[in-house]
């Protein structure tokens, strides 16, 4: 016997064929198609279940209801579908129930679809969105497909109100979940193999900055971040076209498929090249979106936990106890840190009055004050601070230092970096790193892109005994150490040497700190690969290792910690494991720790 779904699965994947040149446009089309297609069947599944059964299902009192991508609109060429029975109770028995929802639940898996389904009374939906955070964000967008429309709707309706009272407690609890995806699935800007729906700019961030604006707390973004949503969906449904099924990891088979139907495969290269570029294009794609939806989920939140700090009247016990607060409001407080910057609610600010439109240096004073704080900056901060008129080749003594200063703030430069990377500021302070922004990297033992792998290694360059001089330079290598990773460079440590140097004498370095950054930029690599390759017993081979450094006891310390870093920062897709030849295992540590001590020798017996 057929049915309405038996060919569901095959009509949705004609309407989101790639046109004739393999390039899929219209994304947001071929979605609103795929969703009124689906819904129409649905529909008419209804129809033949309520004809199937023995039994008359009543107009009133029971329904069904289309949650998740199906009811936002989203929906992919091999989205499962998420579909609750809604009754009251009343309309048919228990056993009558599971008869007619086995008769819409059988014929979709048994045409292929992916299904998650559900039986509930309106009452058992709220208790459930009440409990579980998840099913309440699912619950915030609602279709009726077919049966009581009314009954569907005033479960949805309940359901955000509810969601609208309980948001101000339920707040930290979403935040918390954003922070627990980002431990595990990392940010999509920075990782090779990104979950696109779990990792931090993806689509799940989309759903949570929904439910943050469906609680009236704070607006969403709009505009960029709209345009940077519909791109991201569209590269799921390439993901869902080039894996054949319902998935949102783009595992790298997948890769260059995905761009050349996403249109970034350049037809006047040969097919190695063009596919290589094209992944490379697509990465940096995915970098910048993520980043879009990741900065706007910020915002609304931060927006949001504002409102809540100031919903009540600002009013201090103090103030209503002595006769001189005359009632007044209490006047927001600010913290000056440095000239121009200040701390308001635990986030860095700009002090009153000041305009980022007029002081070049503003970006570095804010940045050094948030990450020393170990805090945030906040959100209309930076965009202010996109006005700033930054000069790659105006630096002075005191722009140097709180650069020197951002660099040494160890883990917390990793959040404060990729904040003004989001409004493009460290392109504007050395325009080679735009070169390497976003590019993800050609290895297989890298996880991250190579800008995010150059601020994790400088993040792990500790002092130590080193003077200012030392760890200024030690500090300033691992920024640049892979600055030369460019396309179609064989030597990246040369290349990045000389694009070290013309970044650092620019900056105004000493020539001493130049020397010894741009000779680490050189030998950045030669540690590990005479640990790998040499003897490390051999006298011969620890004096031509010394030789690398210039016979320099601290520049082979200051080489060994940046080898360390670098290795460190390595880092496997989710669900992989980085074998013992590359990362800084037990193995690898004994090894580079004694070609380092093979050297020191071969220096101290000259």
């Amino acid at each position: 016997m057929t049915t309405a779904v038996d060919d569901l699965r095959q009509r949705l994947l004609a309407l989101s064929e790639p046109d004739m040149d393999g390039v899929l446009r219209d994304g947001a089309a071929k979605r609103a198609a795929r969703t009124a297609l689906t819904m129409d069947a649905l529909a008419r599944l209804w129809d033949e279940a309520c004809a199937a059964v023995p039994f008359d299902v009543p107009r009133d009192g029971i329904g069904l209801a289309a949650v998740g991508s199906l009811a936002r609109g989203q929906l992919g060429p091999s989205s499962d579908l998420d579909l609750v029975l809604i009754h009251d109770g009343r309309a048919l028995s228990g056993a009558q129930l599971n008869e007619f929802a086995n008769r819409l639940w059988y014929p979709l898996w048994d045409g292929g679809i992916d299904l998650d389904h559900a039986v509930r009374t309106r009452a058992q939906c709220e208790s459930v969105t009440d409990a579980d955070l998840p099913a309440a964000m699912g619950w915030l967008d609602v279709r009726p497909v077919a049966g009581d429309a009314a009954l569907v709707t005033a479960a949805a309706v309940s359901i955000l109100e509810r969601w609208r009272k309980a948001a101000r407690k339920r707040l930290p609890e979403l935040l918390d979940s954003a922070k627990r995806r980002l431990e595990r699935f990392g940010r999509m800007p920075y990782v090779n193999q990104p979950d696109i729906k779990e990792s931090r700019g993806g689509l799940r961030d989309v759903v949570l900055t929904a439910a943050l604006s469906a609680s009236w707390l704070a607006d969403r973004p709009h505009g960029r971040y709209d345009a940077a949503v519909e791109r991201l969906l569209d590269v799921r449904d390439c993901i869902h076209l080039a894996a054949h099924r319902d998935t949102n990891l783009l595992l790298a088979p997948y890769q260059a498929t995905v761009a050349a139907m996403l249109g970034l495969a350049d037809p006047t290269l040969p097919g190695d090249e063009r596919a290589a570029t094209s992944i490379d294009d697509l990465l940096t794609l995915l970098a910048r979106l993520g980043r879009t939806i990741a900065f706007s989920l910020d915002a609304t939140a931060a927006r949001a936990e504002h409102t809540l700090v100031h919903e009540q009247p600002r009013f201090s016990f103090f103030q209503i106890m002595h006769p001189r607060a005359g009632g007044r409001r209490e006047a927001p407080k600010f913290d000056l840190l440095a000239p121009g910057v200040a701390l308001h609610e635990q986030e860095v600010v700009l002090a009153p009055g000041v305009d980022a439109s007029q002081d070049a240096d503003l970006p570095l004073r804010v940045a050094a004050a948030a990450a020393g704080r170990g805090l945030p900056i906040n959100t209309s901060t930076l965009a202010n601070l996109a006005t700033s008129p930054i000069h790659y080749a105006d630096w002075d003594d005191a722009s140097r230092t709180d650069f020197i200063r951002l660099l040494a703030s160890g883990e917390r430069l990793l959040d404060v970096w990729e904040e003004l990377d989001f409004v493009d500021i460290p392109s504007r302070w050395m325009p080679e790193w735009a070169a390497i922004r976003n590019r993800p990297s050609a290895s297989a033992a890298h996880r991250y892109t190579i800008d995010r792998h150059m601020i994790a290694v400088t993040s792990r360059l500790a002092r130590g005994g080193y003077d200012d001089e030392h760890y200024a330079a030690l500090l300033l290598a691992g920024l640049l150490h892979d600055i030369g990773k460019r396309p179609r460079v064989t030597d990246h440590a040369r290349e990045g040497e000389r694009h070290a140097r013309a970044v650092l004498e620019r900056m105004g370095f000493d020539a001493s700190i130049v020397r010894m950054a741009t000779l680490l930029v050189r030998e950045h690599l030669t540690l590990s690969e005479f640990s790998t390759s040499r003897n490390p017993n051999d006298p011969q081979v620890g004096e031509e290792l010394a030789a690398h450094v210039g016979h320099d006891p601290v520049l082979l310390d200051m080489l060994f910690d940046l080898t360390k870093a670098d290795m460190s920062s390595l880092g496997a897709t989710a669900g992989e494991q980085i074998s013992g030849q590359v990362g800084w295992s037990r193995w690898s540590a004994q090894l580079v720790t004694a070609m380092a001590a093979n050297a020191h020798a071969a220096i101290a017996g000259r």
